[in-house]
């Protein structure tokens, strides 16, 4: 099997990628390839180099995506989905009007943050689901072969559970919340290319949660049988290895630490230190900005989302122009929050703190962090580390009362960036737990875990923030002296109040103008 590279070309397929997931048009045409321009359904598996396009053409639509159904801003993937999971925390600040109604959560049933998040996850859904149904197609017409049909099959279903998941968390109650009985998202598997498909799928219904969970877990389950462990296929391909790693995440939002572990120890997590995974070889970075520096080619990103020079978010949906300060060209858009900055947890002489964050001298005054630093737009979007495998298994050991093996394994994380003199060595901390979800806030900041975390812990009765966290607003840094205070002391009673669990706001509101509007089997969430 030959695998593109994304960065070769930025127009991807033709029309075999329709609109959007619920749109009423049969065919609408979204880019074109050069000289195989507008494929057709048919045409776009009709050779082995096809396949392999419609295939990238798959990851494209996951790293830029749609933007009211225009050019890409990042969505759902790219970029958005880091930037809207960080916007619905506390730990960054949203400095300018880019996701202000995600971090002030004045979304409504029309609103673009999360409408377009919605059409771009399912956009990516429909392309899982015609590649799926192609590549089988070509299997059976001799044109692949049956074990490449499987692997390209096992790739989209990956994307598919992902994708689903991005969903979940953001327009559903926690599976924590009745066992998974609240309302979910519909699960799509059937593709959508016009006539009867959008009959089909027009009609379905959300289901709950907890069918949610089984079918994404099922997809997971497909994609570690059948993806392979490695090989010459970039980070930016699905491997065995990154279904394992999101299946330790997807467990521990079910709280289901038993799989959770069952997960975590295929991929090296019940050993000893040093750490290294059997499947993939992944094993954690000697520095901690490796997995930034080299995006592209690290022992420890086990799946990241591709851009390139020529196919990113543009200066609105970059990770760069986002994150980064105009001290170096980019936007002084999302910066971190001084009180986290100064939490007296993120120790003095944290590595993290110092090589992968920066003081702006000009534009708005702040710090940013500095993970994503191209000025092509090219970083790649890391979207599961090796990292987070070590310390869901942490988690889960120190939830199961291992204490040993859960400290072990925070201190895989911890002891790359603190000083000696600030590591626990073998004498936990009182709060393991508490100590365990601290590293996560730090080691993650800027990657957009902030908000699963705070979403699947929301009902916790210990580590809970209650709801959606009390947030600074910018002009209280902006005014109250810039970087100035981040001195490691300064903490801001922040002007934007919480939220509660309990509000209709904790999660999203399902688009008004695309999907209640043509299927009547949808629920909105209560009180949009």
């Amino acid at each position: 099997m030959k695998f593109i590279n994304i960065k070769n070309y930025s127009k991807i397929i033709g029309s075999f990628s329709l609109a959007l997931a619920l749109s009423l048009n049969s065919c609408s045409k979204f880019t074109e390839l050069e000289p195989l321009a507008a494929l057709s359904e048919n045409t776009a598996f009709s050779t082995a180099a096809n396949v392999e396009l419609a295939v990238n053409g798959m990851y494209w639509s996951a790293a830029v995506g749609r933007y009211n159904d225009g050019g890409g801003r990042g969505y759902p993937f790219g970029s958005a989905a880091i930037q809207q999971a960080d916007m619905r925390g506390e730990d960054m600040v949203n400095m300018q009007a880019f996701y202000q109604i995600t971090y002030e959560s004045t979304y409504t049933p029309t609103s673009a943050n999360n409408v377009n998040h919605w059409t771009s996850l399912y956009y990516l859904i429909n392309e899982a689901n015609i590649v799926i149904d192609g590549v089988k197609s070509a299997a059976e017409n001799g044109v692949i072969s049956t074990e490449d049909a499987i692997q390209y099959e096992a790739e989209a279903r990956f994307l598919r559970a992902l994708a689903h998941h991005e969903l979940v968390i953001h327009f559903c109650r926690p599976y924590a919340d009745g066992s998974g009985s609240n309302l979910g998202v519909p699960y799509r598997t059937n593709a959508i290319t016009g006539g009867s498909s959008v009959e089909e799928n027009i009609t379905q219904g959300r289901g709950t949660v907890a069918e949610d969970y089984t079918q994404i877990l099922a997809d997971l389950d497909f994609a570690e049988q059948n993806l392979p462990d490695g090989g010459t296929s970039p980070i930016s391909r699905a491997k065995k290895g990154a279904a394992i790693a999101l299946k330790t995440r997807v467990y521990l939002h079910m709280q289901d630490y038993t799989n959770v572990l069952a997960e975590a120890g295929k991929l090296g997590a019940s050993g000893t230190a040093p750490f290294s995974s059997p499947i993939g070889g992944y094993e954690l970075t000697a520095a901690p900005e490796a997995p930034f520096t080299s995006y592209s080619n690290n022992t420890e990103s086990i799946f990241s989302v591709e851009n390139s020079a020529t196919s990113n978010g543009g200066v609105n949906g970059a990770l760069a122009s986002q994150y980064g300060s105009s001290d170096f060209g980019f936007r002084d858009l999302v910066s971190i929050s001084p009180n986290f900055y100064n939490a007296d947890f993120w120790v003095a002489g944290d590595l993290r703190r110092e090589r992968l964050t920066h003081r702006a001298e000009g534009g708005i005054s702040a710090v940013y962090t500095t993970k994503y630093f191209e000025n092509t737009y090219a970083d790649w979007a890391p979207i599961v580390r090796y990292a987070e495998v070590l310390l869901n298994a942490a988690e889960a050991y120190a939830r199961q009362g291992n204490a040993g093996q859960a400290l072990a394994l925070l201190n895989a994380v911890r002891d790359r960036s603190v000083p000696a003199t600030a590591r626990y060595g073998s004498s936990a901390p009182a709060d393991l737990l508490d100590a365990i979800y601290k590293e996560r806030r730090i080691e993650f900041l800027g990657e957009g875990r902030r908000w699963p975390d705070i979403h699947r812990l929301a009902l916790d009765p210990t580590y809970s923030v209650g709801g959606i966290p009390a947030k600074i607003n910018p002009s209280q840094i902006t005014a109250g002296g810039g970087v100035a205070l981040y001195d490691g002391t300064t903490q801001i009673t922040p002007a934007r109040p919480a939220i509660p669990y309990t509000d209709y706001r904790f999660i999203w509101p399902l688009p008004s103008n695309d999907e209640l509007a043509n299927n009547p089997n949808l629920q909105q969430n209560p009180d949009y």
